[in-house]
């Protein structure tokens, strides 16, 4: 289906052509360097339709013209005409021109099945990963075999805000906004600010909250992004707490009251915590598993799957054994440790991963600690605590015939990569809804025009004339409309979590480093087979050229690969 769509691409393109050579718009200001000339373009007006006479034909061809007549005749130089009598430019007209055969261009040349090339359900490579040299799947628990709905997020603001109410009443009035945030972000913890970063420390313009409204910012930034300064916000689970921190700086900012924004960073964070310490969280789940589990019969596939091709499985999770054992029995079954052959709970990740202090402790079936020292890890059994180093020499199970699944880039799977080699793989479930938005055609044609006139105006700055000017404003402008069209389509304060206006974020840069793998949620394995490789795509870098064969080939094309369009970046 893809290449048939790649072919539509090509197809169109020949139509294209073979129009091109009669039609009068391409006088206009082709996208050829080799194209017309300003003086043709200005019988051009902005629409792109003729106005006024035709060009003025090239006095004849003489020669041996001398003296001062030379200077008044045409001269020839390799077979063309120059004349110093040429009529006088109209720059205006000659780039409103372009702009225009440009935007045809971007409008026809996109075929209305090109905008469905992504599917939500694929998983996307980092590295080169052959699934027949993985003998060993692991996986947390939270955000990755347990998906939960956004409810959950709701209840985890209205607590943790409640808690909040003593010492700061009036912020009872501020309601959880869905949406408000993103996954990713960075919270200035003196300044009180909330932002996104992209992967070169840059911050997005217009992405900076210090209430529940814009805030101005330079879009450099100097200070380290992580330490006792900074907070970056890296799990679904913070989704909550980014709101509150901006609900309460908005309370302290709107009334006209002094405070210290690293008391109050202090005191939200101790709130969100209370809510988990105090396991209001499990409490609610654990009430009402229908409300809050997402797709349980879709992990109940992936273990069946994986443990019936022999393959090896085991769970680390911070969370408690009860609330562990209720929700897989409502997704997988009253059976579902025969599936596993190592279950550790209450793991305190990430300090599981390099700390080699705390012992393993086993669990009866009550979830009761038992004494015994711990000399292996045997099937049907559940451990709490325990650290990586133990669990490497009692298992054996090194390097990369690992493959590890969390959604906590930094707590599940950095140490795994950086010091372990275990293959990593990452849970994102907003990547889900951001590829439904990608392949909208509003989308589409937005961020193929953005890149069409970006590159306009690359080309055409060398016109420094005033009327010349004022045109690149006007583009200018318009490339700024276009980028809060396309940022707004995935979130109208932060945008992407993947992408700022042309850079990846300091999460995507996370993302790329700690994971080989990454997806929505695990039921992506159902789409591949057990045998399957995957390979990252190549994509390209500043210098090199913008469109490669195996976009063509793997359908996976943003822009049509086209002579005219190859200044589209």
């Amino acid at each position: 289906m893809a290449r048939q769509k790649v072919g539509s691409i090509g197809r169109a393109l020949l139509r294209h052509r073979g129009a091109t050579s009669t039609v009068p718009a391409l006088a206009c200001g082709g996208l050829a360097s080799n194209g017309p000339s300003p003086a043709a373009a200005q019988k051009c007006c902005r629409g792109g339709e003729t106005c006024g006479s035709e060009a003025p034909k090239a006095p004849p061809h003489r020669h041996h013209v001398v003296g001062k007549k030379r200077s008044e005749e045409s001269l020839t130089v390799s077979g063309r005409a120059y004349s110093s009598t040429a009529p006088k430019i109209n720059h205006k007209t000659y780039l409103w021109a372009r702009y225009n055969e440009m935007k045809r261009l971007v409008h026809d040349l996109i075929p209305p099945g090109v905008c469905n090339l992504l599917n939500p359900s694929n998983i996307y490579a980092n590295n080169e990963v052959n699934l027949a040299e993985v003998d060993i799947y692991g996986f947390d628990y939270d955000y990755t075999l347990a998906l939960y709905s956004n409810a959950l997020d709701a209840m985890i603001y209205d607590t943790a805000r409640d808690f909040l109410v003593k010492h700061y009443k009036g912020i009872s009035k501020y309601e959880y906004i869905p949406n408000f945030t993103a996954r990713g972000l960075h919270y200035d913890i003196q300044k009180g600010l909330l932002m996104k970063i992209d992967a070169f420390h840059y911050i997005q313009l217009g992405t900076v909250y210090r209430e529940m409204k814009p805030f101005y910012m330079p879009i450099r930034f100097s200070a380290p992004l992580q330490g006792p300064k900074m907070k970056q916000y890296m799990d679904v689970f913070s989704i909550p707490e980014m709101t509150l921190l901006a609900a309460a700086n908005d309370y302290f900012i709107t009334n006209d009251i002094e405070y210290d924004p690293v008391h109050l960073y202090k005191d939200v964070s101790e709130a969100i915590g209370m809510v988990h310490i105090k396991g209001y969280m499990y409490k609610w789940i654990m009430q009402d598993l229908e409300k809050y589990i997402l797709r349980g019969d879709e992990t109940y596939a992936v273990l069946d799957r994986l443990a019936s091709h022999g393959k090896k499985l085991f769970l680390i999770t911070n969370s408690p054994f009860s609330f562990v054992d209720k929700g897989m029995k409502y997704m997988v079954g009253k059976d579902w440790r025969e599936f596993f052959d190592v279950v550790i709970v209450q793991a305190d990740k990430p300090h599981f991963f390099n700390d080699c202090v705390k012992p393993f402790r086993r669990l009866d079936s009550n979830g009761d600690l038992q004494w015994d020292k711990i000399k292996s890890l045997d099937k049907g059994q559940i451990y709490k605590q325990g650290n990586l180093f133990d669990f490497l020499r009692l298992t054996g199970w090194r390097g990369s015939k690992v493959l590890y699944f969390g959604d906590h880039l930094y707590s599940d799977l950095a140490d795994l990569m950086l010091r372990h080699g275990w293959r990593t793989g990452a849970i994102v479930p907003e990547l889900e809804v951001e590829t439904r938005v990608v392949n909208t055609e509003q989308y589409a044609q937005s961020l193929t025009w953005l890149q069409a006139l970006t590159g306009l105006l690359e080309r055409m700055q060398m016109h420094k004339d005033p009327e010349s000017k004022k045109v690149l404003e006007d583009w200018l402008k318009e490339r700024e409309e276009l980028r809060a069209v396309t940022k707004n389509l995935f979130n109208p304060q932060f945008g992407s979590i993947f992408r700022t206006c042309h850079n990846p974020t300091y999460f995507s840069r996370r993302l790329c480093r700690f994971s080989d793998l990454y997806m929505a949620s695990i039921s992506c394995l159902l789409n591949y087979d057990l045998s399957y490789t995957f390979y990252p795509r190549r994509t390209p870098l500043q210098h090199e050229a913008p469109l490669w064969m195996d976009q063509l080939c793997t359908g996976c094309m943003k822009t049509p690969f086209l002579e005219e369009m190859a200044h589209i970046r």
